[in-house]
């Protein structure tokens, strides 16, 4: 098909999503479909009602976390409307029937899946625990590792065979379970692939390049024009390409030249051709755009401007004068509040630009000095990534043979949200979210903090609790000789997403209303707003040595844990995880339940006896943890050892990662409350459950860290030294100190320094 090389502008503009749009598939009765991290799938149909535009004619639910690749599925007597496959953070494949949105739910890949491609009537997945599965018919037929990395796409081509890209930076050509070919010249992670008709594959790269290569290996030609990560790039028969990246550009390309860039007011996903030339990308703001060089298709002057307008404020949000957000920044009001002192100065927003005004106390006025620009210190000292000066731009090693990344940081950033947000860039997996955290901490100078990390969220199953900021809890070293024991003070889990909780109550409450047998145990309007002022005075933590909860606000939480079925307790129980960080909520707690038949065992004891609800247990253990935080539990907590440490028990063997930490923290917590009340019984347990969960081949790295400072806090002790050795706590050190993680390797040669003394 031929096509003038014209200018694209902006066609229309697809809303609907509620977070960054990730996954693009075009469908061949003309609709599109698009993936997001808000979990959802939809499907967009051209508008009756104006050609050039297209509305949401089906929305999927079902994927626990955000969506990623999709494909087409044609339409077949099976599927008379069609379908779409798609794969997801999860670690599902969704096969969805678009004449109901009913779907099959395909359960195989351990991590995040990462393609997805159509093989005839089989569906190929890729994964990031690296590697490829053959679904028929619902069932797995198929499945081998290929790649000794994540694998970020997979394509088929027109002669049957598929092609891999994967982070060690290769592509690799397969004929059945047979690598052909293996294509190296990449020198980071290869996230996006596509067929280029006639003449081969395109991939695009983390290293801001995309290649054209032929089926031999050759790289036929390389596009250098992007500043930072090509994560997608797609063909069309006129000989156009285009590609999309972090860097907030889909750049279209014609015989290797770019020859326009379209910028958006965030990263560019996914892009795509329609077939009659026509681009859709997907944008980190949540909106599909399509973009067109056909006059009679482009959007008219009003919307054209409307963009224009979005993308300039989105560029203004991230401008800063003097090192100061713009946005941030007071508009010209703020000139009507007098000054205090006579020369003091106060930045100003003045449309683009940050202006600096001084206060003249003989004239009673603000003397406007000038415009307020970058000094040449800041500009000169801080490094730029992408065109970006930041404080910090850490190299990191994620090891496994892949290439080195780049991490870009401010001080003023909560290191969790840049830990986030760099693991999905970069497409690596959620659980190197702690050692991010502890690596940004440790190299920008902040290492006195010691790092408590927050959970998958049992309400969706993904990241809706987000920390608001790390534990700020020091271990000082009471011995030079060794780095990480003994371990003093307590760990706790002291972030929650109150509005997930709140909301997820509310669900519940309205189940129990529709249920004449167990409205009874609803909730009144009343005790909904009750629950509603509990939060509001734990989000207010500057409050938190004057705020006080009224005695009905225990009385409510604690016929809560006792009356709520128990598939519906770990919203309850996270409301009291975070009250008990509360100093006025802890005692209250506290008093209430001793009037009580120690209503908070038994509440455990209900939480935990029913493995069929993971939430109960990851909400109950966490809950748990937190009891430590205040000293007036201890004797109760030590009371009950044998029974939580039961209880708990059986996450020492999970694969639940968040499971593991949380144990690992509990049996640390412990470790310190019974070396202090020199408890030898209370020791030997703890120390027994420490080694058993060390031994975990599987395990966490955070949670392995733990469960080793545990064991060597105890040993230093000197009450269960003895009971260590005889548990082989040598092989335990042997197998930390050569771990490549340096923390696990230092507790471990700390470990093997108390066997040598001994």
């Amino acid at each position: 098909m031929d096509i003038d090389f014209k200018e694209y502008r902006l066609r229309c503009e697809l809303r609907g999503h509620e977070d960054d749009v990730r996954g693009v598939c075009v469908c061949g009765d003309g609709s599109i479909g698009t993936s997001s991290r808000d979990r959802t799938v939809r499907l967009w149909a051209p508008s009756a009602g104006e050609r050039r535009k297209y509305e949401v004619a089906r929305v999927l639910l079902g994927h626990k976390s955000f969506v990623g690749p999709l494909a087409w599925v044609p339409p077949s007597e099976e599927l008379p409307e069609g379908g779409i496959v798609s794969g997801g953070m999860d670690t599902l494949v969704m096969a969805w029937d678009l004449r109901n949105g009913e779907a099959r739910t395909l359960k195989g890949h351990q991590l995040q899946v990462t393609g997805i491609v159509l093989d005839g009537g089989d569906i190929v997945s890729a994964s990031v625990d690296c590697t490829l599965i053959r679904w028929r018919n619902g069932q797995l037929t198929e499945h081998w590792e290929a790649h000794k990395a994540p694998i970020q796409a997979v394509i088929r081509l027109p002669s049957g065979e598929l092609v891999t890209g994967s982070s060690d930076t290769t592509l690799k050509l397969w004929r059945g379970k047979t690598c052909t070919q293996t294509f190296v010249g990449h020198t980071d992670t290869v996230r996006g692939l596509a067929v280029m008709p006639d003449l081969g594959i395109l991939s695009a790269s983390h290293d801001g390049s995309i290649r054209l290569w032929a089926v031999s290996g050759e790289c036929l030609m390389e596009m250098v024009d992007h500043t930072s990560i090509v994560y997608s790039v797609d063909s069309h028969a006129s000989g156009l390409i285009v590609s999309g990246s972090e860097d907030r550009f889909a750049k279209i390309w014609k015989d290797g030249v770019c020859f326009q860039s379209i910028e958006h007011p965030g990263c560019v996903w996914d892009v795509k051709f329609l077939e009659d030339g026509d681009i859709v990308t997907a944008c980190s703001d949540g909106t599909i755009r399509i973009w067109t060089n056909q006059e009679d298709r482009m959007a008219n002057s009003t919307e054209l401007e409307l963009f224009d307008l979005e993308l300039s404020s989105y560029k203004r949000s991230r401008k800063r004068v003097g090192g100061l957000k713009l946005e941030e920044l007071p508009g010209l009001e703020a000139l009507q509040v007098p000054g205090t002192s006579d020369g003091q100065t106060k930045v100003i927003r003045e449309g683009d630009n940050g202006v600096a005004y001084a206060w003249n106390s003989t004239e009673l006025k603000w003397d406007k000095i000038g415009e307020v620009v970058d000094g040449p210190e800041d500009s000169m000292n801080r490094p730029a990534l992408d065109g970006v000066q930041y404080d910090y731009v850490f190299d990191v090693d994620i090891g496994d043979g892949e290439p080195t990344r780049k991490l870009p940081y401010n001080r003023s950033d909560n290191p969790y949200d840049t830990a986030d947000k760099w693991l999905l860039k970069e497409n690596l997996p959620l659980s190197y979210r702690q050692q991010i955290v502890e690596f940004i901490l440790a190299n920008s100078g902040q290492r006195d903090f010691n790092l408590d990390p927050s959970f998958r969220d049992p309400y969706t199953g993904s990241s809706a609790y987000v920390p608001g900021a790390p534990s700020q809890l020091a271990a000082k070293q009471a011995r030079p000789t060794f780095k990480h024991i003994p371990k003093k003070g307590m760990l706790v889990f002291d972030a929650a997403q109150f509005d997930g909780i709140l909301k997820k109550i509310n669900e519940f409450n309205n189940t129990l209303l529709s249920n004449q047998e167990k409205k009874n145990l609803s909730l009144t309007d009343i005790e909904i707003s009750r629950l509603g002022a509990v939060v509001k005075i734990l989000k207010d933590t500057s409050h938190y040595h004057s705020s006080k909860f009224a005695d009905a606000d225990f009385d409510l939480m604690l016929k809560l844990l006792e009356s709520w079925p128990y598939e519906m307790m770990f919203p309850v129980i996270d409301i009291f995880r975070m009250v008990i960080l509360h100093p006025d909520g802890a005692d209250g707690l506290l008093r209430h339940q001793e009037d009580k038949k120690d209503v908070l065992m038994e509440s455990i004891k209900r939480a935990t006896g029913n493995p069929s609800v993971p939430a109960n247990f990851l909400t109950s253990i966490r809950a748990v943890t937190n009891l430590f935080k205040n000293s007036a539990y201890y004797s109760w907590l030590q009371k009950h050892r044998s029974e939580m440490l039961d209880a708990f028990s059986s996450c020492s063997s999970s694969s639940n990662k968040n499971l593991q930490l949380s144990y690992a923290t509990l049996l640390l917590n412990y470790a310190v409350l019974l070396i202090e009340k020199k408890d030898e019984e209370g020791q030997s347990q703890v120390l027994s459950a420490a080694l058993e969960l060390a031994e975990n081949e599987s395990l966490e790295v955070d949670a392995r860290y733990r469960a080793l400072v545990a064991i060597g806090s105890l040993m230093l002790d000197g009450l269960v030294k003895r009971i260590a050795l005889d548990f082989d706590v040598e092989h335990i050190a042997k197998a930390a100190r050569t771990s490549k993680e340096a923390k696990i390797a230092e507790v471990g040669a700390d470990i093997e320094l108390l066997i040598k003394q001994s």
